[in-house]
């Protein structure tokens, strides 16, 4: 098991995978100790302790690394991983239920968004009652937090205009850089409508959402 200080770990995408690809993986192991004796044999049960998030966790990326599901960020498969200078927060505007990490490579633009209630430690923000990281959820979320108003996911813009809104949002997000490694899910990738501002024609956008995120050494 790798050692890493993790400040993000998605609870939910790690136990809804785990359920599809060892759904044994978290029951408990009951084993017997026995003595014999010379009229009678004592034999106790052990139960083992059901496994922590972060050994699930880890159970669930060995599958994907496995199965050839994990790309990077310029070369995204369905899951990508990566090493990266980051800045993260809650989403602004969205308050504690959205936290947002945006960072880039040479090629791509990375946003990864998921619930505020999955980060570590003791500068996390409060649970929200309702705080998907599903595709829709968090680019209403983007649109809302960068226009200043409610937004839905049954009235989002085109695609390229979502592809803005991850570039946008990289931009504006404040705060110090932090190296870190992260598995995610892809959501959304395409290329930058604003290639111009690195004068980059081939410049990319990747969206995500983690299943976990850990400083980096």
């Amino acid at each position: 098991m790798a050692s890493r200080y993790y400040v993000y770990i998605s609870d939910a995408k790690v136990d809804m995978l785990l359920s599809q690809v060892d759904p044994g993986f978290g029951r408990r192991i009951i084993t017997e100790a026995g003595a014999g004796l010379r009229l009678f044999s004592a034999k106790r049960t052990v139960q083992a302790p059901e496994p922590d998030h972060i050994a699930r966790l880890e159970r669930v990326l060995r599958h994907l690394e496995e199965e050839g599901r994990v790309g990077d960020v310029d070369e995204p498969a369905p899951y990508f991983r990566g090493r990266l200078p980051m800045r993260w927060g809650p989403l602004p505007g969205g308050g504690a239920s959205t936290v947002y990490f945006a960072g880039r490579t040479a090629r791509t633009i990375l946003g990864l968004g998921g619930s505020g209630g999955h980060v570590l430690g003791p500068a996390a923000p409060p649970p929200a009652q309702f705080a998907p990281s599903s595709l829709p959820a968090l680019l209403a979320g983007l649109g809302a937090a960068l226009a200043g108003e409610a937004g839905e996911a049954g009235e989002l813009p085109a695609d390229d205009e979502h592809l803005g809104w991850v570039h946008t949002a990289g931009l504006l997000l404040r705060g110090p850089l932090q190296e870190v490694e992260f598995l995610a899910r892809r959501l959304l990738t395409g290329p930058s409508p604003y290639p111009e501002i690195d004068g980059r024609p081939d410049l990319r956008v990747l969206l995500g959402s983690p299943l976990y995120v850990a400083l980096a050494d």
